[in-house]
């Protein structure tokens, strides 16, 4: 069951779902508009590799005149909104406004869990050439009800990976699990 907008607004009452800053006119019909932090990530190296730790370079966007994204690289971004969900399972989605432009926002972790508490960092990719700002919607939160109690938070997970609080993107750690 995914969440309306009257049960996200009861939610935020209950303290179940935090996100901050909090606009009311984010709030869509089943869901909540986030928007492109100001800080973008490119990895140094060319060949990533797995079990290695792969180091990225932060950048600002220029406030006014933004930021071309180009094909063939990765971005990695982060939500201006900081969130928490405390009972919920929150999916992070593209706006369609946004895909329209040939932007995804991530590659395969649109899902949180619930104790999941930070911002949001967004493994981008465009298919031309494309001039992105900070603030603008990016993406947004559709939270799905838990049937059945929760074992272990994702805040309190000792092996979680990407609990420390952040406003800037974070590079794959993939290379703390053991295989």
């Amino acid at each position: 069951m995914i969440l309306t907008d009257q049960q996200i607004l009861a939610e935020i009452e209950r303290g179940n779902i935090v996100i901050e800053p909090y606009d009311p006119s984010c709030l869509g019909t089943n869901s909540y508009d986030v928007h492109l932090g100001r800080y973008l990530a490119t990895y140094r190296d060319a060949v990533l590799d797995a079990r290695q730790h792969n180091e990225i370079d932060v950048f600002d966007i220029p406030a006014e005149e933004g930021f071309v994204l180009q094909p063939g690289v990765l971005y990695l971004g982060v939500t201006e909104e900081y969130t928490e969900s405390h009972a919920q399972v929150p999916f992070l989605e593209g706006k369609s406004s946004v895909g329209r432009l040939g932007i995804d926002i991530h590659a395969t972790a649109g899902k949180g869990d619930v104790g999941f508490c930070n911002t949001w960092t967004l493994e981008i990719s465009v298919t031309q050439p494309v001039r992105v700002y900070a603030g603008m919607p990016i993406g947004q939160l559709i939270y799905f009800a838990v049937q059945g109690d929760v074992q272990t938070f994702y805040n309190r997970k000792a092996n979680a990976k990407y609990n420390d609080r952040t406003d800037k993107p974070v590079e794959s750690m993939m290379w703390k699990n053991v295989f």
